[in-house]
């Protein structure tokens, strides 16, 4: 596809590295010239000097044949002014719009939002959210102690889950298999591995060790029961204290207090008083999150979960760290810069949330061609988890009616699941793939993603 990005910060980065390893068009965008000059030397793309709201220089993009307009600028202003000029002037197909300011939310159905879609003021065919997005990431890691990375498919049906294996765990130092014997009444399918930062494919003699980091999918209502197999099993979290007050902490505050106990800091004053007055159940305190005798008063001791949501990652980072020092069970710490990531992760904090990989991962699904229904990001993009919906007949597709033993997977790709109506099969070689099913599969190989959606086209003779 010809793909044009509006804005070379992180997102729009990353974004266009993940796309021009993909063999598309890629034209992007920025005001800056020494990020596009960092793109352009490291990247198959084209780079284009100027503001991406100013018909001229969309024009000078490619926007008259553009199939796509993705804007990840820093102003939500010119993201949604550009999807309005675009398809005024070039009438693109699809046009994607990060939205950061919930001051635009003129109604709490945002699907239905008259700003965006359609006809409507800025003709914008998909929102992209960050903060909602890391807020719900946020809350499926709390509903799953013990979880790395938590991805719904199915719409929540299935799940895929990243767990550490610890050398408690039942399974590790035994083979793959000795799973179906220890859970004979859950079905579960491990995804695969990453050893020392390499993916391995399972097989049923695979042995697990220490610090494996093991992605397995399951029906959503057996993935408790599948995470004690590798690493003690953590009780369920009940007292949460969150870090910031700014949009995700407002956000994650609301959507947990009526399940849990929840605390927040925040240290701007007039701050308080605002969220004092959104939130219902929520305990909201003044002061500095890196404050001990702050964290003391809150009795950061019997805090199960401790989340850093403000937008310093630096802040966020010496918080966790004091926080996890004073007795908090596990720390949750959102970090911006990706390179940090890596760094902290599973040593001065628990898990590293990024806001960048959530985002990506959404934009993902929207880029995906053919029958591909959802895309996430694993592993800060070193792989990737697909939903792709089979149709068309064993004449016109090559999945439709053969088993899963004898589709034609690129190497790299396994397949772990489909979801049949409300009914989650987990694959088995025997199992024969239906029209309409949604088969749930998981590539370590990124660059074979073009494999994957022919694999899943189906051919034009089908009605």
């Amino acid at each position: 596809m010809k793909i044009i990005i509006l804005g070379a910060g992180q997102v729009g980065a990353t974004l266009a590295e993940n796309l021009a390893s993909e063999a598309n068009d890629i034209t992007i965008v920025d005001i800056d010239r020494h990020r596009l000059r960092a793109l352009q030397d490291r990247l198959d793309l084209r780079t284009i000097h100027g503001n991406g709201s100013y018909p001229e220089i969309l024009h000078q993009a490619g926007g008259i044949d553009a199939d796509m307009l993705i804007a990840v600028t820093n102003s939500d202003e010119i993201n949604m002014v550009a999807c309005q000029i675009s398809n005024a002037l070039f009438r693109t197909p699809t046009k994607i719009a990060r939205v950061r300011s919930a001051a635009y939310d003129t109604t709490e159905d945002l699907k239905n939002n008259p700003l965006f879609g359609g006809k409507s003021a800025f003709n914008i065919d998909q929102i992209i959210r960050p903060e909602q997005l890391v807020t719900e990431a946020i809350f499926r890691l709390i509903q799953q102690p013990g979880a790395l990375q938590v991805m719904d498919f199915a719409g929540g049906l299935v799940q895929l889950v990243a767990v550490k294996a610890y050398p408690d765990g039942a399974l590790v130092g035994r083979e793959l298999k000795d799973l179906r014997q220890d859970l004979p009444n859950v079905d579960t399918r491990v995804a695969a591995i990453f050893r020392r930062d390499r993916p391995i494919i399972p097989r049923g003699d695979t042995v697990i060790e220490a610090d494996d980091e093991v992605f397995f999918l399951a029906a959503r209502k057996d993935i408790r029961s599948v995470v004690p197999e590798l690493q003690k099993v953590e009780k369920t979290y009940r007292r949460i204290l969150i870090a910031g007050g700014g949009n995700i902490g407002a956000r994650l505050a609301k959507s947990i207090e009526n399940q849990y106990r929840v605390k927040l800091i925040e240290r701007n004053q007039i701050r308080c008083k605002e969220l004092s007055e959104i939130l219902d159940r929520t305990v909201v305190l003044q002061g500095d999150a890196s404050n001990q005798d702050l964290l003391i008063e809150a009795r950061i001791e019997d805090v199960d979960v401790f989340c850093a949501v403000t937008n310093s990652d630096e802040a966020n980072i010496m918080s966790s760290m004091l926080a996890k020092r004073l007795g908090a069970r596990k720390v949750m710490t959102l970090i911006n810069n990706a390179a940090y990531v890596d760094l902290v992760q599973g040593g001065l904090v628990d898990i590293a949330i990024s806001p960048e990989q959530a985002t990506i991962g959404s934009m993902l699904q929207l880029v995906r061609r053919g029958s591909i229904h959802a895309a996430h990001s694993l592993r800060r993009g070193a792989a990737e988890a697909i939903e792709a919906v089979a149709h068309g007949d064993a004449r016109s597709s090559r999945v439709v009616g053969r088993d899963i033993c004898d589709v034609d997977l690129p190497a790299g790709a396994t397949i772990g699941a489909i979801v049949r109506g409300s009914e989650v099969l987990i694959a088995h070689d025997h199992i024969k793939i239906e029209h309409e099913d949604h088969v749930i599969l998981f590539l370590t190989d990124k660059r074979k993603i073009g494999e994957i959606e022919r694999l899943f086209s189906v051919a034009p003779t089908f009605l």
